[in-house]
């Protein structure tokens, strides 16, 4: 499996670039690929189905000049910025008998995800609700896939040192959440992890087999898809 530690300087970009490297994968003899991105600047990212209005206090987006884009996958919104690691695992579909559903797939990566972060943190780390990973029955990271006839693009976020008092601002309850969140609020509900990206990483990169890098991929070669990423710059 390959593994591309890069983060781009736009946020639509970094999306993008997660939809794209399924076809970079396809096209270089149906390859697999893990990949990490730590945001530099705050954004708001869609579940496909999602609507801004229903989602976002959009007015406060637009005073703090926050972005907004939608994201290939499916699940809830978020609000991404300094203080998150991203990654994604890029997953041929005829090489894992376990992803072969939806369901599947989700007790497959989440389960294998538990382990490393219980590992890493000498915690309780838990799978709650469907795609989420808590400790303490608190959220630190969310997770959703877009599957392809061929591969599987699963994508989640760490908390690490995140501003999570921001999300107040912008996100509001979701409608449909989990019910272990008990509607609490974004500060009740979520944490951070306070460890070091690296260590996460390196053992993201170990658990998965991740060995081969990828240093460099060509941004025109899926400018594109990066457009249809950004809804509004607010």
């Amino acid at each position: 499996m390959l593994y591309f530690d890069k983060t781009f300087d736009e946020p639509q970009y970094n999306l993008a670039c997660d939809e794209f490297l399924v076809d970079f994968c396809r096209q270089n003899g149906g390859i697999e690929c893990l990949r990490f991105w730590e945001p530099r600047n705050y954004f708001v990212v869609l579940g496909y189905g999602n609507t801004p209005e229903d989602e976002i206090f959009v007015d406060e987006c637009r005073r703090l000049n926050i972005p907004i884009l939608k994201r290939v996958s499916g699940g809830g919104c978020v609000l991404q910025g300094p203080g998150c690691l991203n990654y994604a695992l890029i997953l041929k579909i005829e090489n894992h008998p376990e992803i072969s559903t939806i369901p599947d797939t989700n007790r497959f990566v989440m389960n294998k995800n538990c382990k490393i972060l219980s590992e890493v943190l000498n915690a309780n780390v838990k799978v709650s609700g469907i795609t989420d990973l808590t400790i303490n029955d608190k959220k630190f990271s969310g997770n959703a896939q877009r599957r392809y006839k061929d591969y599987v693009l699963y994508h989640g976020t760490f908390l690490i040192n995140f501003d999570i008092s921001l999300m107040e601002k912008i996100l509001k309850i979701p409608k449909r959440q989990p019910c272990y969140r008990k509607n609490r609020t974004h500060s009740e509900f979520l944490t951070n992890l306070g460890i070091s990206t690296e260590l996460i990483k390196e053992k993201m990169k170990i658990a998965w087999e991740a060995t081969i890098p990828l240093t460099e991929l060509d941004t025109s070669s899926f400018i594109n898809l990066a457009k249809n990423r950004l809804i509004t710059e607010t």
